[in-house]
């Protein structure tokens, strides 16, 4: 049951106090059910966490008895500027229609338990803001802001023709900063970072998405890699790289990036020397069954659907490549607009793939660093971030049942705010 009892009574600085009782936790510290325990929220934070009744009056009550109660959902890939598949009709988009779209996105994430995301390309720092004065729901977002690529990379979308040359060698659009030589991709780091990007992404291989990129092409070359290496670790952050085959992964790991986000082509000695330098590989599985179910029907170019031939099942199978040479792995979707709603089901693909303990620390554990938020969300203990999931599957016994949010979570707080209840009253 979910309900008020006794509206006023705050706690001691004021805020409201929300109590979830007697679901059985998962301990993201040790993959482990430990029971029934009782969570206390004040404003946004868990203040305490106990197996006796807290004693505290609260002023919302979420009876989670036979269920499973969990952190927040952590996407390790998403993108919110992309709010549409179809590329033609996002580059006619006004600024007023992607901004609302981008609030549709970010409202309907949470909406599937993800209340915290790391988002790997496109300008949000007004995305950020709107959510944390209240002018939309949305998730805990940690950007990388605007992507650096290379004139005709993954995220150059530019005309063919009529483009005209800009003589700073940057061309700037919400999605990427297109910058050729060490010194223009040192600038577009440089601004990102001043405009408040806790992390850098660039483009070293070709992509499903992007228009002129063969999909096995190698994108920048080693000083503009460094370039943007220098400058993340001189702010005390890291530099991630789309890239997808060998070589494209290997000239980026060689040059200082520490994280590689999809790597479907990984094979054996690139995925060792991942492991050997400690670089950590996001895949994000389910946007290529998107693309190859959705593309067509939303207005995604041929040439890009047939691009995206094969990327899945090498997906798949650099798991088990990656996971042999001790890779550390993360957990994302990379979904492009209409396919968003389809980020759950990554939890069934994987689950395929890797033991259920493995997918949850991929995402609670693994994720939480690269958004440079350890202790902080992805556990449930005192004085965290007040995000929670409550399931109706244990989580451990059938990770890929939350694939399907409105069967499987019966409720979902973000920030200590009860964003849905499909709870029987």
């Amino acid at each position: 049951m979910l309900g008020l009892s006794r509206p006023g009574q705050m706690g001691q600085h004021g805020e409201m106090i929300l109590t979830i009782l007697n679901g059985t936790m998962l301990d993201t510290t040790r993959m482990e059910l430990v029971g029934e325990r009782h969570i206390t929220i004040e404003g946004d934070r868990i203040v305490d966490v106990d197996s006796a009744v807290p004693s505290v009056d609260a002023d919302l009550v979420i009876d989670a008895r036979g269920r499973y109660v969990m952190p927040g959902f952590i996407d390790g890939h998403v993108h919110h500027v992309i709010t549409t598949m179809d590329f033609p009709r996002l580059q006619r988009l006004s600024t007023t229609e992607v901004a609302l779209g981008m609030g549709r996105l970010a409202e309907a994430t949470v909406h599937r338990g993800f209340t915290t995301v790391r988002d790997t390309g496109g300008d949000t720092s007004g995305l950020v803001s709107a959510i944390a004065a209240g002018l939309c729901a949305g998730p805990r977002i940690v950007r990388s802001g605007r992507v650096i690529s290379q004139t005709g990379g993954h995220g150059d979308l530019n005309p063919v023709e009529g483009g005209a040359l800009c003589a700073c060698q940057i061309h700037t659009s919400g999605l990427s900063h297109v910058a050729d030589g060490p010194n223009a991709v040192r600038r577009a780091v440089r601004t990102e970072l001043r405009d408040g990007s806790a992390f850098i992404k660039i483009m070293t291989s070709g992509g499903v998405a992007s228009p002129t990129d063969p999909f096995d092409c190698v994108q920048y070359s080693a000083e503009e890699i460094r370039a943007a290496t220098l400058e993340t670790g001189h702010r005390h952050t890291y530099t991630t790289s789309h890239a997808y085959q060998p070589d494209a992964i290997s000239i980026a790991i060689e040059n200082g990036v520490r994280c590689i986000e999809h790597g479907n082509m990984v094979d054996a000695p690139t995925a060792a020397r991942m492991a050997e330098l400690g670089v950590t590989m996001v895949p994000t599985l389910v946007t290529y069954k998107a693309l190859a179910e959705l593309g067509a029907k939303l207005g995604l170019p041929q040439r890009n659907i047939s691009k995206n031939d094969g990327v899945f099942e090498a997906g798949q199978s650099s798991i088990a490549v990656a996971k042999a040479a001790g890779v550390e792995l993360g957990f994302g979707t990379d979904l492009l607009g209409e396919a968003q709603p389809w980020q759950n089901r990554e939890f069934a693909i994987r689950a395929a793939l890797e033991p259920a303990v493995d997918v949850l620390r991929s995402m609670y554990v693994v994720n939480a660093r690269l958004c440079g938020l350890e202790g902080e969300v992805g556990i449930i203990a005192p004085d965290t971030a007040a995000d929670v999931v409550v399931s109706a599957f244990d989580p451990l016994a059938d990770v890929a049942a939350l694939a399907d949010p409105d069967v499987a979570l019966a409720a979902i707080v973000c920030r200590g705010e009860v964003v849905a209840d499909r709870l029987d009253h």
